[in-house]
């Protein structure tokens, strides 16, 4: 069981009974303060995406695989959206699993995912992805191609236009992203995951409050 909140721009918290997991902490970047929790996993997307913290319990910013308290972490190597294929491959996607329920958090990253990348996604229960374009990240339509092809039975979307963050560039509004899948958007606060048993059974797209 773990809670998974959304702290604005790429940032997402993951926490289960003995560990905190700290996605993209750097709120900088989109005017807001950096994200910092005592003990916590820090794992970026993107090492620039990081914060000098020396009081975290273990810091992931490429790809691997990683065991730490209840979570089982893969980093995936990805091509950047602003990168071309010949250059070298500085995002990195992720497959979590904690429990029963797995997870793949994405990047600002290129929208052609190649089927070695699927492969090593897997099957995956929840997909955390960006979804506000502008060319700074994924757009509506890119992040739903990637949706469809992991089939997810949640999708959280995160880095969209949403009042009192600062983005680098102007997003697109959440409503883009929903509607290029066909799906009304559900509200809450964060996401309760008990068990994979828990999970709807039909897509379902969960708009989380900043918290």
């Amino acid at each position: 069981m773990f809670d998974l909140e959304y702290k604005g721009g790429n940032t997402v918290v993951i926490t289960s009974k003995k560990a905190t997991v700290v996605f993209d902490p750097k709120l900088s970047v989109v005017g807001l303060k950096d994200f910092k929790v005592k003990e916590s996993i820090v794992v970026a997307t993107e090492p620039r995406f990081l914060v000098n913290d020396e009081n975290v319990r273990l810091v992931i910013d490429s790809p691997g695989e990683y065991e730490v308290a209840d979570f089982t972490i893969r980093g995936i190597a990805a091509q950047r959206h602003i990168d071309t294929p010949e250059q070298e491959k500085l995002a990195t996607v992720y497959r979590v699993e904690c429990g029963d329920v797995r997870l793949a958090v994405i990047g600002n990253v290129d929208g052609k995912l190649t089927e070695e990348q699927y492969e090593a996604i897997g099957v995956v229960d929840v997909v955390v992805i960006p979804v506000g374009g502008g060319g700074y990240t994924l757009d509506a339509t890119s992040a739903a191609a990637i949706v469809r092809s992991i089939e997810p039975k949640v999708v959280v979307p995160i880095h969209y236009a949403m009042s009192g963050v600062e983005y680098e560039v102007p997003q697109d509004s959440l409503e883009v992203f929903t509607k290029e899948l066909g799906i009304v958007a559900e509200q809450a606060p964060k996401l309760k995951l008990k068990s994979a048993a828990s999970l709807p059974q039909s897509l379902t797209i969960i708009e989380l409050a900043r918290s």
